[in-house]
Protein backbone atom coordinates (compact mmCIF):
# COMPACT_ATOMS: atom_id res chain seq x y z
CA UNK A 1 0.00 0.00 0.00
CA UNK A 2 0.85 3.21 -0.88
CA UNK A 3 0.15 6.66 0.84
CA UNK A 4 -0.25 9.86 -0.38
CA UNK A 5 -0.91 13.53 0.71
CA UNK A 6 -2.42 15.79 -1.50
CA UNK A 7 -2.76 18.97 -1.13
CA UNK A 8 -5.36 20.73 -3.73
CA UNK A 9 -7.39 23.69 -4.44
CA UNK A 10 -10.51 23.93 -2.69
CA UNK A 11 -12.62 23.98 -5.92
CA UNK A 12 -15.73 21.75 -7.38
CA UNK A 13 -14.90 18.93 -9.49
CA UNK A 14 -11.30 18.66 -7.88
CA UNK A 15 -12.21 15.26 -5.87
CA UNK A 16 -13.90 14.05 -8.99
CA UNK A 17 -10.74 14.75 -10.94
CA UNK A 18 -8.37 12.91 -8.90
CA UNK A 19 -10.62 10.17 -8.17
CA UNK A 20 -10.89 9.52 -11.74
CA UNK A 21 -7.30 10.25 -12.02
CA UNK A 22 -7.02 6.40 -10.16
CA UNK A 23 -9.80 4.80 -12.27
CA UNK A 24 -8.57 5.73 -15.68
CA UNK A 25 -5.26 4.16 -14.53
CA UNK A 26 -7.11 1.14 -12.75
CA UNK A 27 -5.79 1.50 -9.61
CA UNK A 28 -7.86 1.05 -6.64
CA UNK A 29 -8.16 3.69 -4.09
CA UNK A 30 -8.22 1.56 -0.59
CA UNK A 31 -8.74 4.56 1.29
CA UNK A 32 -9.74 8.65 1.13
CA UNK A 33 -10.24 11.25 3.41
CA UNK A 34 -10.49 14.82 2.82
CA UNK A 35 -10.66 17.94 4.59
CA UNK A 36 -9.68 21.15 5.18
CA UNK A 37 -5.95 22.18 6.26
CA UNK A 38 -4.72 25.19 7.84
CA UNK A 39 -4.19 27.41 4.82
CA UNK A 40 -7.86 28.87 3.73
CA UNK A 41 -8.68 27.45 -0.03
CA UNK A 42 -6.68 24.60 0.74
CA UNK A 43 -7.75 20.84 0.99
CA UNK A 44 -6.08 17.79 1.80
CA UNK A 45 -6.33 14.17 0.68
CA UNK A 46 -5.03 11.16 2.07
CA UNK A 47 -5.43 8.52 -0.41
CA UNK A 48 -3.90 4.90 0.29
CA UNK A 49 -3.79 3.09 -3.17
CA UNK A 50 -2.24 -0.79 -3.64
CA UNK A 51 0.36 -0.52 -6.08
CA UNK A 52 4.05 -0.83 -6.31
CA UNK A 53 7.03 1.72 -6.27
CA UNK A 54 7.17 1.95 -9.77
CA UNK A 55 3.41 2.61 -9.93
CA UNK A 56 3.65 4.87 -7.02
CA UNK A 57 5.99 7.32 -9.61
CA UNK A 58 4.04 7.12 -12.31
CA UNK A 59 0.43 8.28 -10.26
CA UNK A 60 2.57 11.50 -8.49
CA UNK A 61 3.28 12.45 -11.79
CA UNK A 62 0.11 12.22 -13.12
CA UNK A 63 -1.70 14.12 -10.08
CA UNK A 64 0.54 17.21 -10.43
CA UNK A 65 -0.52 17.18 -14.40
CA UNK A 66 -3.82 18.08 -12.66
CA UNK A 67 -4.46 21.88 -12.41
CA UNK A 68 -5.61 22.30 -8.69
CA UNK A 69 -3.32 19.83 -7.18
CA UNK A 70 -0.83 21.95 -5.04
CA UNK A 71 1.75 18.92 -3.90
CA UNK A 72 2.05 15.76 -3.30
CA UNK A 73 4.07 13.41 -0.73
CA UNK A 74 4.26 10.19 -0.95
CA UNK A 75 4.78 9.64 2.98
CA UNK A 76 4.94 5.66 2.84
CA UNK A 77 8.43 5.33 3.36
CA UNK A 78 9.21 8.23 5.76
CA UNK A 79 8.27 8.39 9.41
CA UNK A 80 4.52 9.31 9.89
CA UNK A 81 1.77 8.95 12.31
CA UNK A 82 -1.72 7.06 10.78
CA UNK A 83 -4.68 6.78 11.96
CA UNK A 84 -8.36 6.38 11.82
CA UNK A 85 -11.84 7.33 13.38
CA UNK A 86 -14.22 4.87 14.37
CA UNK A 87 -17.67 5.08 15.61
CA UNK A 88 -18.96 1.53 16.59
CA UNK A 89 -22.95 1.65 17.85
CA UNK A 90 -23.08 -2.25 19.86
CA UNK A 91 -26.22 -3.61 21.22
CA UNK A 92 -26.18 -3.95 25.16
CA UNK A 93 -28.38 -4.67 28.20
CA UNK A 94 -28.29 -3.99 32.13
CA UNK A 95 -26.11 -7.09 32.53
CA UNK A 96 -23.55 -6.12 29.04
CA UNK A 97 -22.68 -2.30 29.66
CA UNK A 98 -20.42 -2.71 32.60
CA UNK A 99 -18.57 -5.16 30.13
CA UNK A 100 -18.27 -2.77 27.63
CA UNK A 101 -17.56 -0.11 29.36
CA UNK A 102 -14.96 -2.01 30.28
CA UNK A 103 -13.57 -3.32 26.82
CA UNK A 104 -13.72 0.82 25.89
CA UNK A 105 -11.72 1.71 28.57
CA UNK A 106 -8.98 -1.17 27.61
CA UNK A 107 -9.04 0.07 24.39
CA UNK A 108 -8.96 3.63 24.96
CA UNK A 109 -12.23 4.39 23.18
CA UNK A 110 -14.66 7.04 24.54
CA UNK A 111 -18.47 6.47 25.06
CA UNK A 112 -20.32 9.35 22.98
CA UNK A 113 -23.91 8.14 23.27
CA UNK A 114 -25.75 5.57 25.32
CA UNK A 115 -29.00 4.56 25.49
CA UNK A 116 -31.26 1.47 26.67
CA UNK A 117 -30.49 -0.80 23.46
CA UNK A 118 -27.25 0.13 22.80
CA UNK A 119 -24.05 2.48 23.06
CA UNK A 120 -21.88 4.37 20.68
CA UNK A 121 -18.14 4.08 21.08
CA UNK A 122 -15.54 6.28 19.41
CA UNK A 123 -12.11 5.09 18.48
CA UNK A 124 -9.10 6.64 17.09
CA UNK A 125 -5.96 4.91 16.58
CA UNK A 126 -4.43 1.95 13.64
CA UNK A 127 -6.50 -0.09 11.54
CA UNK A 128 -5.37 -2.99 12.91
CA UNK A 129 -6.75 -1.33 16.24
CA UNK A 130 -10.37 -0.61 15.37
CA UNK A 131 -10.53 -4.30 13.85
CA UNK A 132 -9.81 -5.76 17.47
CA UNK A 133 -12.06 -3.96 18.86
CA UNK A 134 -14.61 -4.41 16.79
CA UNK A 135 -14.45 -8.34 16.86
CA UNK A 136 -13.88 -8.12 20.46
CA UNK A 137 -17.66 -6.50 20.16
CA UNK A 138 -18.82 -9.01 17.70
CA UNK A 139 -20.53 -11.21 20.71
CA UNK A 140 -22.88 -8.14 22.13
CA UNK A 141 -23.40 -7.70 18.67
CA UNK A 142 -22.49 -4.36 16.25
CA UNK A 143 -25.65 -3.00 15.17
CA UNK A 144 -23.60 -0.31 12.84
CA UNK A 145 -20.15 0.81 12.37
CA UNK A 146 -18.64 3.98 10.90
CA UNK A 147 -14.84 4.61 9.55
CA UNK A 148 -13.43 7.63 8.33
CA UNK A 149 -10.52 5.83 6.36
CA UNK A 150 -7.02 7.23 6.74
CA UNK A 151 -5.44 10.49 7.99
CA UNK A 152 -1.60 10.64 7.02
CA UNK A 153 0.79 13.00 8.45
CA UNK A 154 4.68 12.81 8.07
CA UNK A 155 6.72 13.00 11.53
CA UNK A 156 9.02 16.06 12.42
CA UNK A 157 10.21 18.48 10.78
CA UNK A 158 10.65 19.04 6.87
CA UNK A 159 7.74 17.29 6.31
CA UNK A 160 6.89 19.75 4.32
CA UNK A 161 8.76 22.94 2.06
CA UNK A 162 8.52 25.39 4.39
CA UNK A 163 7.49 29.29 3.72
CA UNK A 164 9.99 30.43 1.07
CA UNK A 165 11.40 27.13 0.46
CA UNK A 166 9.62 25.39 -2.84
CA UNK A 167 9.98 21.82 -2.66
CA UNK A 168 11.83 20.27 -5.39
CA UNK A 169 11.06 20.89 -8.85
CA UNK A 170 8.35 23.08 -7.70
CA UNK A 171 7.59 27.00 -8.65
CA UNK A 172 6.45 28.88 -5.72
CA UNK A 173 4.26 31.42 -6.89
CA UNK A 174 1.19 33.07 -5.43
CA UNK A 175 1.77 32.17 -1.51
CA UNK A 176 4.83 31.33 -0.07
CA UNK A 177 3.97 28.29 1.82
CA UNK A 178 2.02 26.29 -0.97
CA UNK A 179 3.95 24.67 -4.39
CA UNK A 180 2.42 25.17 -7.02
CA UNK A 181 2.70 22.89 -10.08
CA UNK A 182 3.53 23.70 -13.95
Amino acid sequence: MITFVVHVENKPGVLTRVASLFRRRAYNIESLTVGHTETAGVSRMTVVVDTNAEGAHHVEAHLYKLVNVLRVDNVTARPNVIRELALIKVSTTARTRPEIFQLADVFRARIIDVSNDSLVLELTGGAAKLDRLREVLEPYGVLEMARTGLLAMARGEGAAPTAGEPAAGRIDEAQPDIAYSV
